[in-house]
């Protein structure tokens, strides 16, 4: 363990012939790590050309096809939410590939993004999606991280350094311990009631992905999640201005099975408000949205931009935005000054 914490210390993103790897070392030794790399070594078969994130919209309506029971739109996803089947491949990824510092239960829209696209069998760059994670931790900084680096994927970079360095030096009492999964805690997962059907690639391995960003055929016979999924956006971010061309149906998918057997044309549509699947990469056109008469784009106390109802007076449920709430605080604090004065 001794030289991954090395190699984390002393890990800098440099640049060769137009590519940007990461450069650590180990025993005054250089370790490189790159896509290519992670690739090569980890043999995990990535296309040069694949992406390493999903289309929000799709895997939105992947997670709605899972009957995921948690807030699709959330940002991130708590396992417990999954039925059986899709919370233990959630949790494995989450232990395997996740940036995640502490805890094994949420996952963000990016490892959201590589559950759906090994379901659906889309082209995904897992050695890409790892790399992206080994830059951000060279970027963190500040109270949250206590400045620190993490010592992530030591399994990877072991790895990484047994093919670089072969005669490497190790120390023999330089052990990594892994936590295995106790029984007790295994039983605490419940199949949900009716068991939900397996589809896409889990299903069947030679399931063809759906074109585009769509997450199910056009030609199967199950319901439609689109609308529902539409009537959810505009409850949640308020209801923009549809093209004449759609249609208002807000079918229901209660009963559903999950299963590929129904016609869809599921458009991947841009989600307001939402982050795409790499939170740094955020391609959301709301910004340049037109909002319905009555509605207002503000930033709530995260900063995040949301739409509300335009004030309405003796409006009690009114939320006020960040400049109104900044004049707010500064009366008070006038006030305060001058009753001490």
């Amino acid at each position: 363990m001794s030289l991954i914490k090395e190699f984390w210390n002393s890990a800098n993103v440099i640049e060769v012939d137009g590519k940007e790897p990461i450069q650590g070392q180990v025993n005054q030794l250089n370790v490189d790590v790159s896509p290519d790399i992670l690739n090569s070594i980890l043999e995990l078969q990535d296309d040069a050309n694949a992406p390493d994130s999903i289309q929000i919209m799709c895997t939105c309506g992947c997670l709605h096809r899972m009957k995921c029971t948690g807030d699709i739109f959330a940002g991130q996803i708590n396992k417990a939410k999954l039925p059986l089947q899709y919370k233990f491949l959630h949790h494995v990824l989450i232990q395997c590939v996740s940036n995640s510092r502490a805890g094994y239960d949420m996952a963000g829209n990016d490892l959201v993004g590589l559950m759906v696209a090994l379901v659906l069998n889309k082209p995904f760059s897992i050695s890409k999606f790892i790399f992206a994670n080994m830059k951000e931790n060279l970027r963190r900084k500040g109270s949250r991280t206590s400045g620190n680096k993490f010592w992530m994927y030591s399994r990877f970079m072991q790895m990484i350094m047994n093919v670089q360095h072969t005669n490497l030096p190790k120390a023999d009492n330089d052990i990594l311990n892994m936590m295995l999964c106790k029984g007790f805690s295994s039983k605490r997962y419940i199949e949900s009631d009716p068991p939900r059907k397996m589809f896409g690639a889990l299903d069947n391995t030679e399931y063809v992905t759906p074109a585009n960003d769509k997450w199910r055929h056009d030609d199967i016979q199950s319901d439609d999640e689109e609308p529902k999924l539409k009537k959810m956006m505009e409850d949640k971010f308020g209801r923009k201005k549809l093209d004449p061309s759609e249609s208002d149906s807000d079918s229901d998918d209660e009963s559903g099975d999950g299963g590929d057997t129904g016609a869809i044309g599921a458009s991947a549509a841009s989600t307001p408000g939402a982050s795409s699947a790499r939170g740094d990469e955020e391609n959301s056109d709301s910004e340049n949205n037109e909002l319905e008469p009555g509605y207002e784009f503000y930033l709530d106390g995260h900063g995040v931009r949301k739409v509300r109802n335009v004030r309405q007076e003796e409006d009690a449920d009114y939320v006020p935005s960040d400049t109104e709430a900044k004049r707010v605080k500064k009366k008070e604090v006038a006030a305060q000054r001058k009753r001490k004065i």
